[in-house]
C-alpha cells in the first residue's frame, strides 16, 4: 500500500517534503502535482524505479523521459543550452514548458532517447513541486502519469489512489488539477522548435 500525504498547495508541510524526497533517495516511485496535472517519477540514478513506472504507464524504455529541475541552475549540469536559449527559457519559467536539450554526461544513458539523445527539462509552476525539488536538491526523473489507453495526465487524486495504491510507494495530494498537457519546445538542434501546443504560451519561441 503506497502513502497518501494530503500536502497544502500554497503552504507544503516541510515534514511530508523531507518524509518524500528521503522515500525517493530510497528508490519510492512517486505521484506529485506538477501545473500540467499529476506526474510520476523517481530518484534520477534508480533503474529499478525507472523500470516499475514504465510498466505502470506501459511505456518503452525508449519513452522522451523528462528532467524535472527547481531552477535554471540546473539546467547546464544536465543539458547542452545556448546562452541565446537559456535567456529565453530563464523568461517564460516556472511555467508549463517542456524543453528538448541534447543530455549531458550527467544524464545515466538510459533517459536519454536513444537515437537523438535527448532529454525533456521542467521547471514547473507548481509550489508543492518546487518544495518536494527543494529537499531533494537534485532533479527528479518524471513523466506524465497517463494511464494506459488514456489520452490526458490524472488530474484527481482520489482515482489515483484508487488505480495505483499498490503499484507507487508514495502520492502527494495537491488537489484536483489541470488537465493540459505542456507546451513542447525543442532546442536539441540550434533554433526553437515547437512540437506541441499546450498550456504554456508558444509564442515567445515563434
Amino acid at each position: 500500500m503506497s502513502q497518501f500525504f494530503y500536502v497544502h498547495p500554497d503552504n507544503p508541510q516541510a515534514r511530508l517534503m523531507k518524509q518524500a524526497a528521503a522515500m525517493i533517495h530510497e528508490g519510492a516511485v512517486v505521484v506529485y502535482p506538477t501545473d500540467s496535472g499529476y506526474a510520476i517519477g523517481c530518484h534520477i540514478g534508480d533503474k529499478k524505479a525507472l523500470e516499475r513506472i514504465c510498466q505502470i504507464r506501459d511505456i518503452e524504455k525508449t519513452h522522451n523521459f523528462t528532467l524535472v529541475c527547481s531552477d535554471l541552475s540546473q539546467l547546464s549540469e544536465y543539458t547542452r543550452v545556448e546562452n541565446s536559449h537559456f535567456r529565453l527559457i530563464k523568461n517564460n519559467t516556472p511555467g508549463a514548458y517542456t524543453f528538448i536539450f541534447k543530455g549531458s554526461k550527467e544524464v545515466p544513458k538510459r533517459l536519454l532517447n536513444p537515437k537523438k539523445k535527448t532529454i525533456g527539462i521542467r521547471i514547473p509552476d507548481n509550489k508543492i513541486a518546487h518544495a518536494l525539488l527543494a529537499e531533494l536538491k537534485e532533479p527528479i526523473m518524471s513523466t506524465t502519469l497517463i494511464m494506459p489507453g488514456e489520452d490526458m495526465a490524472e488530474f484527481d487524486p482520489e482515482h489515483i489512489r484508487d488505480i495505483l495504491e499498490k503499484r507507487v510507494d508514495l502520492i502527494l495530494n495537491g488537489g484536483y488539477l489541470g488537465e493540459k498537457p505542456t507546451t513542447v519546445i525543442d532546442f536539441s538542434e540550434g533554433d526553437a522548435n515547437i512540437l506541441r501546443v499546450g498550456e504554456g504560451d508558444p509564442s515567445p519561441f515563434e
